[in-house]
């Protein structure tokens, strides 16, 4: 870990120094810093759980799958998937590279993948819930633990926000403009792309009888 790390408490593996520097290589700043961040407040609120790091969880799997849980939106991440299951799948890759497990890419895999998906991933565990929680909780802490006086500031001394929310925003979107498949509708992304364009989401039961279909509208007379 370079020494601009050295005063919080990220894993001290050969592992996860690679994993910062390619995240750091492809990532837009406020993201690669969202990412860290992710981490410390992972960590924080697993401790508040009374989780303890390498006892109750694996910490270097908790710390990778925080760092690179928003490498989809990177350039190099940017495939034809949403997100969340393009960064997935580069991160696999690069573990995969790097010699880690199956069954250890498996983990980080699925804490990447459900990291949109808040009430499934927490439910799952520790090394993916609480990358979902920490993520969270960089974007909004409303609701969560309250931090410990001062360790706020010192996150962000090392690690400043640079606008994190609205890079976030703007970077998801950019893609989903250019693919609009990476925002399927009643997905994040794809609340976010609708309120970007103002286009109209179909209804369900347009959905369900737009070409081909079952016909399982044919006939029928709601009750509600």
């Amino acid at each position: 870990m370079t020494d601009t790390y050295s005063e919080l408490p990220f894993p001290q593996t050969d592992l996860a120094h690679s994993a910062i520097r390619f995240v750091r290589g492809i990532e837009d700043p406020a993201i690669f810093n969202h990412s860290m961040r992710t981490y410390l407040y992972g960590r924080f609120l697993g401790e508040q759980r009374g989780l303890r790091p390498d006892h109750d969880y694996d910490n270097e799997l908790l710390f990778l799958g925080c760092v690179l849980h928003d490498s989809g939106l990177s350039n190099e991440g940017n495939g034809d998937q949403p997100f969340d299951i393009d960064g997935a799948d580069l991160a696999a890759r690069f573990l995969t590279d790097h010699g880690l497990p199956a069954d250890r890419v498996e983990i980080v895999w699925d804490a990447i993948a459900l990291h949109l998906c808040y009430e499934v991933a927490t439910r799952k565990r520790p090394e993916i819930a609480l990358v979902t929680a920490g993520a969270g909780y960089d974007l909004g802490p409303a609701g969560f633990a309250a931090l410990p006086p001062g360790y706020a500031d010192r996150i962000h001394a090392v690690l400043p926000r640079l606008h994190a929310s609205a890079v976030l925003y703007d970077t998801i979107v950019g893609q989903a403009l250019d693919k609009p498949q990476k925002a399927p509708p009643f997905s994040m992304p794809g609340e976010l792309l609708r309120q970007k364009t103002q286009e109209t989401w179909p209804t369900w039961q347009q959905l369900m009888t737009q070409p081909p279909s079952w016909q399982d509208y044919d006939g029928y007379r709601s009750s509600i």
